[in-house]
Formats: structure tokens, sequence, C-alpha cells
């Protein structure tokens, strides 16, 4: 592909929802484009897009395509991104990396779930609506607009008017230029006259938001009570730019109607590199000058079996150039840019430059990670990072066999790398390795990534509950220990005091003895003791925490006593004692705050009191409900499942862990009765 100038290029990411024909639609145009000869299809796994195994195998986008094309004298960076709720993350570099959101609504389905979240995570980018699949079964292009524009913006206007539906669904109307297009290759028409009324009502709309963008606009279409298509063609890109303005197109993958002239308006109207402005961190402004300082952000990175890592990035600013130098600016690092790669899908076709707006992957650096800014050291830029949303879903993950317990600590910091949303982390208190990602099927499929890229064969259940224990009385307890062997005898005796305190105060030691009754040299180890029964833990296992152990006295003999004999007594003594200071189980708390349409604030509130939480404030917020509620985090572990069934995917959630609580009677004895049996 050769190189193109800044103002000749156009990046845009397809969102929506799952199952809109986004890939599909990417897939018409690299046909229609010639930059593949043949249209694949996602149910035959053949796309461009869906190329790795796990996409192919479930037949939905998991990860961000970049499919980049060439049409009518300008380069088109296209990324397709997912649709589904569970690997929504990598639609968050994409955007970052795109200079125009397309928002992909099914002409059947109209706006769902995961059209409102594009539509929220794409604010402050230009966008344009893809009513798709006109050609389906029960199409509806004019109850689509209207739930586009209730839902969305009243901004939403459309540009093309498709010509039938469903099997008669044959071409669009072009409302600036008021002509017809029919068929695959879009053959020049005369326009229905059945449509008439129609176009006229729609065209006077289009010239009247059109208007409202452009003060000497507005004065001519006031003036003259319409615009001409010169005049339009002017409006639609500042309305365009300014995100005033969104507009509105009606097409078919499967048949690769209204594609090319999709095409023809992101050319024509999109807003180009040259176009955008973006800020550096320290708030500068950064214009897409091929001369200019170096600017590249990574906003994707992978791990391919034949090159290695593949390092995905948009330059703002300057050119980067293969066999080179960069500067990474977030880890004060130089790296070493050797191959330069145009990726479409699973092919890279090197490159000797990226100029300022294009997108492109290097293979192979050392240091650099999502989100990094690559630079020059003599003149240093940071793009702000971008924003992923965080984890809210969590597994434990084990090795499946000894051979795989080395691997694994290597494929979970290479996967957590591809994949920025991915985090993981060891639990002190269960000694578990967590995972943590946006939902089941994001863990599941990062694991086996890991099976497949790194040789790793990981399996992964719900986490262990970090329960803790502790005791509601005082106590104090006697023990001696006394082994007589043929040799050396053992022998200490140890006499404690247990008291109870404060939540969060952790465990104290005090040594009370008087006179040398346990020789200095010897509380070390009844302290010893103490600490590892405390960990053992008295009902479960779990670690007893927040009580103050005194040493008050005990006995030595001059020849079996040892450090041993004294840890053991001290051990033993803590859980007689313990015993008898009434202990109770502890369970973490957490915060949770719950943004939910106002629709299902009430079963939300009744599950939420299922879960034995407890709601602290239910608050609204602009189109939104927030709950504020403190619950068991043993009763949130499916939380991120449980809401998306509740709402239809339509609320969101954050969880903070606050505090550890008293369990319930009734619920603390199943726990304790789970960990009998664990042990036995």
């Amino acid at each position: 592909m050769k190189d193109y100038p800044t103002e000749k290029i156009r990046n845009l990411v397809l969102l929506g929802h799952g199952g809109t024909g986004k890939t599909s639609f990417a897939e018409a145009a690299l046909f229609v484009s010639g930059a593949i000869n043949r249209l694949g299809k996602v149910e035959e796994g053949t796309t461009a897009s869906d190329f790795e195994p796990d996409e192919m195998k479930r037949k939905v986008s998991i990860n961000a395509s970049l499919l980049p094309f060439e049409w009518q004298g300008y380069k088109l960076n296209v990324i397709d991104s997912p649709g589904y709720a569970d690997f929504i993350g990598d639609a968050y570099g994409a955007i970052a990396a795109a200079d125009m959101a397309v928002l992909v609504v099914c002409a059947v389905s109209g706006v769902q779930v995961g059209s409102e979240l594009a539509w929220d995570i794409s604010a402050g980018k230009p966008r344009a609506i893809l009513i798709n699949r006109m050609d389906r079964e029960n199409a509806d292009f004019a109850g689509a607009l209207r739930q586009v524009q209730s839902g969305m913006s009243r901004g939403c206007v459309p540009l093309f008017l498709p010509i039938g539906s469903q099997d008669a669904f044959a071409g669009v109307v072009d409302l600036v230029e008021m002509k017809a297009y029919m068929g695959e290759k879009g053959t020049e028409a005369g326009v229905p006259a059945n449509m008439a009324g129609e176009i006229e009502t729609l065209r006077a709309q289009l010239m009247e938001t059109v208007a409202e963008n452009d003060e000497d606009l507005l004065n001519a279409f006031l003036e003259n009570g319409e615009l001409t298509a010169e005049e339009i063609h002017k409006g639609l890109a500042i309305g365009i730019a300014s995100g005033e303005l969104v507009p509105v197109f009606a097409a078919s993958s499967t048949k690769t109607i209204g594609v090319s002239h999709f095409l023809d308006a992101v050319c024509g109207y999109f807003p180009s590199p040259a176009d955008v402005h973006v800020k550096t961190a320290d708030g500068k402004d950064l214009k897409a000058d091929a001369k200019g300082p170096l600017a590249a952000q990574v906003f994707k990175t992978t791990a391919d079996p034949y090159v290695g890592k593949l390092t995905f990035l948009r330059v703002f600013s300057g050119t980067l150039k293969a066999d080179s130098h960069a500067w990474n600016a977030n880890r004060n690092q130089d790296e070493r840019v050797g191959q330069l790669f145009v990726v479409r899908g699973k092919t890279h076709e090197p490159a000797t430059q990226l100029v300022a707006g294009d997108i492109g992957a290097v293979a192979k650096l050392g240091e650099t990670l999502t989100s990094d800014t690559l630079t020059t050291k003599e003149s240093p830029l940071k793009l702000p990072p971008i924003k992923f949303p965080e984890p809210v879903f969590s597994v434990a993950v084990f090795p499946k066999s000894k051979a795989d317990t080395e691997k694994m600590s290597s494929a979970l910091a290479r996967i957590v790398e591809e994949d920025p949303i991915l985090q993981v982390h060891r639990d002190p208190d269960t000694g578990e390795t967590i995972l943590a990602g946006l939902g089941e099927s994001h863990v599941e499929i990062a694991c086996e990534k890991m099976k497949r890229k790194f040789g790793a064969d990981i399996i992964y259940q719900t986490p262990r509950v970090p329960y803790k224990e502790t005791l509601t009385a005082s106590s104090s307890s006697e023990y001696t220990h006394k082994k007589q062997t043929g040799g050396h005898g053992q022998y200490a005796k140890v006499t404690l005091s247990i008291e109870p305190l404060e939540r969060g105060s952790g465990f104290e030691f005090v040594n009370k003895t008087v006179g040398g009754s346990v020789p200095r040299q010897y509380v070390p180890a009844v302290e010893n003791g103490v600490h590892e029964a405390l960990l053992e833990g008295i009902l479960t296992h779990n670690p007893v925490v927040d009580i103050r152990v005194s040493l008050v006295d005990g006995k030595e003999h001059p020849v079996d006593s040892s450090e041993m004999a004294f840890k053991l007594a001290g051990s033993q003594a803590l859980k007689a004692g313990a015993l008898k200071a009434r202990p109770v189980l502890l369970e973490p708390i957490v915060n949770v705050r719950v943004r939910t349409p106002e629709a299902y604030t009430g079963d939300l509130v009744s599950d939420l009191n299922g879960k034995r939480a407890h709601v602290l404030g239910i608050t609204p917020d602009e189109k939104v409900t927030v709950i504020d509620a403190q619950a068991p985090l043993a009763e949130m572990q499916h939380y991120a499942t449980d809401l998306r069934s509740l709402t239809q995917g339509r609320a969101t959630f954050e969880i903070k862990f606050d505090h550890y609580a008293e369990v319930p009677e009734h619920v603390a004895k199943k726990v304790i009765d789970a960990a009998a049996k664990e042990n036995a």
C-alpha cells in the first residue's frame, strides 16, 4: 500500500451491539474497495476481521481488528471492534485511535443495549449511524431512525434513504445530490416517484440541521428556504466535525448495497486527522503534522505466533520510520523501532514509515505497552492515557499440571500485557492467584489464549472468600508441653491471657511475665507459636485477627526446655484459650455502586436485599439512578452476571473492599461445615 498524506487519511471505528453486522460491513467495504476478492462470512469463519481461533469458534468478534484499504484516492483505516459486553475493552483503545465513531444499528432490532453503550463511550468524537441489514426480514429503517433520534440525538439525520426493504431492498437515495443508486454496483437511476413525499420531508430536515451549524448557511437557508448541494456539503463537514450533526446511512452488508456510497461520504464529509486537534497530557494542542515532533500512542498489543509481540499505534504527530529509535515517554526507555507493518486482519504488509494521522503496527518492542506514547528524547511529548473499564469479575486460576506451573506466571504476564483490562494479583489471605476481567467469557477466553499462545494450560474457579476469625470474649489458658524420650525430653509450661480488640486492630503480643518464669530467650518462641496458631484459625482454618495475647506466666526445665517446646506450648495454649473466648467468623464487606436506568431500580434493590446487602442510598443522576450499598463479598462474586441478566446489560457497577463484619450465625454455620468437609 502506498503512502498517503495526512489529509487523505480517514480513521473510523465500527461500534455497536453484538450481532448488528459490524464485521460483515467491514468485510463488504474491503470487498467493494477491491482489497479482497472474495466476500467472507462470519458464519463460516472466513472474514478478514475475525481470524482468531476463538472468534471463528464462537462466531463473534472478540478482538478489535485493523482493516486499512484504499478508496478513491484516500486511505481508510477501519477498526472493527467487538460489541459483546465481555469483550468491549478493545473498543476503548480503538476509539482513542479513531477520528470518527460509526455506530452500526440493526434495521430489525433497532437500538439495543450495545448501541447505547457505544454512544456513551464514543462521546466527544464525531459520530455517524449506519442502519445495517436492510435486506433482513422485518427490517424497518423508519423505526430504527426514530429510536436513534429519540434515544441518542435529535441531530441524527439521514443522508441516504433506503429504496425498499427486506427482500425488496434495492438501492439508496442520496438526499444531498437527489440521486438514486441501485443494486450492488450503485447504478445511477431516477428517484422513485412513490418516495417523493418522504424524500422532501427528510431533505428539509437535513437542510435545517445543516444550517443550524453555521451562521452563513443559516442566513442563506432563511433567505432562500433551501440550500444548494454545495452549501449542504459545507454544512455537513462542519456539523459532523463538531458532533452536532450525526449523519445516518442505510446499507446491506451481505448485498453490498449502500456500502460504496457510505465510503464516498467518509472521504467527502468525515474529518481527516489534519482537522482533528488533540491535547497532550500537559494540555498543549497537538497538530497532525508529518513534519512535527513525533507522538504516537499505542492502542492495542497482541502476541503474534509468527512476529512475536505486535504493537498497534496511531501516529498523532510527526513521522515514525522503520529501523529507527523512539523514546517511550511513559517508561523513560529508548525503544528500537524495527519493522513497521500495515496490518489488515492477520496479514502484515511491511511499511517504511507511518505519517501523522496514520495507523499501523511495530514488531518486537521491548518495554512499550498499551496507552504508552512513543516520542523523541529531544522533544518529548506524552498523550493522555487511554481510559479502560475496570474489571468486575474475578476467578482463581491454577496450573492444570506440574508442567504448567512454571508457564503460568509468564503466560499471565503476557496476557495482561495484551489485554490492559485484565488484572492479576495474589490474594495474601487465601494464597490464590486472582485473574479479573469484565465477565466469565472474558476470563475464559483469556485462559484459552494462554494455552494456545503460550502453552500454559490453566483452569479457573470461583475465588475463595477471604474469611477471618476473631474472638468476642476474654479468656485465659494454660498448657504444659511435656515429652520424654531416650535422651533429652521436651518441657515448657505457658499461661496466656486472651482478649478481643477493636475491629481492624490486628494482633498484639505482650510479655507480662515477671521474675524470669519464662526465660527471655524463649519469649519469641512462644510468640511464634501463638502466631502460627492464629494463622491456622479456630473455626474454618482462616486467620484469627483483632486480639491481644499476653504471656502472663510459665515454667521451664533446666535440661528439657527448648525454643521448640515453648513454641508448641504457646500454640496449644492459644488454641485452648480461643475456644473458650467465643470465636466468630468475619467476612469482607464491599461498597457497591450501581448505575442503572430508573426502570430497573426496584428489581435491583430487591436483588441486593436478597444478597444480604444494606442499601445506603438511591440517587438520580442525569439519565440513570445510582444505588449505593454495602454487601458481603461472598454474595457479590457473580454479580456481574446477575446484573447483566436483571437489566439486559444496561447497568454497570463498581465494587471496592470496605471492612470486615461478623457473619450471621445461620450463614456462618454453613461456612464452618463446608470448611470442615474440605479439611476432612
